[in-house]
């Protein structure tokens, strides 16, 4: 890589930040943890992740005032990368708990329970995605796919099926990555998916690189 973007892991009390940024230090990135409006605007690229519920997952963007602030940096062109739930509340509504919550409405469509046809929920373990379309944050992947880590009980159902990049199954078959535009989507964690977690976020901090001022400058 030719340079170190800053990736800011947003903190709203929620997921596992710190793994998040020592798998991004691990491929290149010059990553932070923050909640700070002025620190996730000086970045290169945002990671969104999450373990929850929905709802207290919107609660406290809300709270923190990271609603606007992820609305904008998108807005903007910067790379937005939500993983587990993160990638659950870029969606514009859940069910979760019994009642609509609005999320952050960047990718169109709904989070609903995973339809797991008897099989134990939440889904926790090692899963094939296979992939269904190219993107750049798959650039690194085998192209028929690979095995990832997912824990979840809930999955995103965008409305425009263009939006899934690859699928999983576990009960149905899911979207198990997401893109729109600059925003991406993992229902894995690829911090804790080995070579090819890795491989996937390096693509990621290779979005970054292309915001960076050394980028721009060439």
């Amino acid at each position: 890589m030719s340079g170190h973007p800053r990736v800011v892991v947003v903190d709203y009390d929620m997921g596992n930040r710190r793994s998040v940024e020592k798998a991004l230090i691990r491929v290149g990135a010059r990553a932070s943890v923050s909640r700070d409006p002025r620190e996730l605007r000086r970045a290169e690229a945002v990671v969104l992740p999450g373990v929850g519920a929905f709802p207290a997952g919107m609660a406290s963007l809300r709270r923190y005032g990271l609603d606007t602030v992820l609305g904008d940096l998108v807005a903007a062109g910067t790379p937005l990368l939500g993983i587990c739930l993160g990638m659950q509340l870029l969606f514009d509504r859940s069910s979760e708990l019994g009642h609509t919550t609005a999320g952050l409405g960047l990718i169109g469509g709904e989070v609903r329970a995973l339809a797991a046809a008897g099989l134990r929920v939440p889904h926790i373990g090692w899963n094939d995605v296979s992939l269904e379309r190219p993107s750049r944050l798959t650039a690194g992947l085998p192209a028929a796919g690979a095995p990832f880590y997912h824990v979840h009980s809930f999955i995103a159902v965008p409305g425009d099926e263009h939006d899934i990049i690859g699928t999983a199954e576990y009960g149905e078959r899911f979207a198990a990555i997401v893109a729109r535009g600059c925003v991406y989507g993992t229902q894995f964690h690829p911090e804790k998916s080995s070579r090819h977690g890795l491989a996937l976020l390096a693509a990621f901090v290779s979005l970054a690189e292309d915001r960076s001022p050394i980028a721009a400058a060439a």
